[in-house]
């Protein structure tokens, strides 16, 4: 079997933007460039920052809470707002 084949499998830091939490996991995504944490072991490992995880999704919390941390409906909006109005 070819190795140049296979994506490299190596330990992640995954950070949740929105409650500031974060885990530690082995994943295949690209982490060139990425920033880096040093975590609990003392090791440093690539950061990988997402917006919703099982500590701030309303289905694991019971909460229900509005995320809207890109301005989506502002984006929406300034793309097809004007769109809306003239039909």
């Amino acid at each position: 079997m070819k190795a140049s084949g296979h994506p490299e499998y190596r330990s992640v830091i995954f950070t949740d933007t929105s409650c500031n939490f974060s885990f530690l996991t082995r994943s295949c995504m690209d982490t060139k460039g990425r920033d880096t944490m040093k975590w609990e072991d003392g090791n440093e490992y690539p950061v990988v920052k997402i917006e919703v995880s099982s500590e701030s999704h309303p289905f694991f919390t019971g909460k229900h809470k509005v995320v809207d941390t890109a301005g989506r409906i502002e984006k929406f909006n300034r793309r097809y707002g004007s769109k809306a109005k003239k039909a």
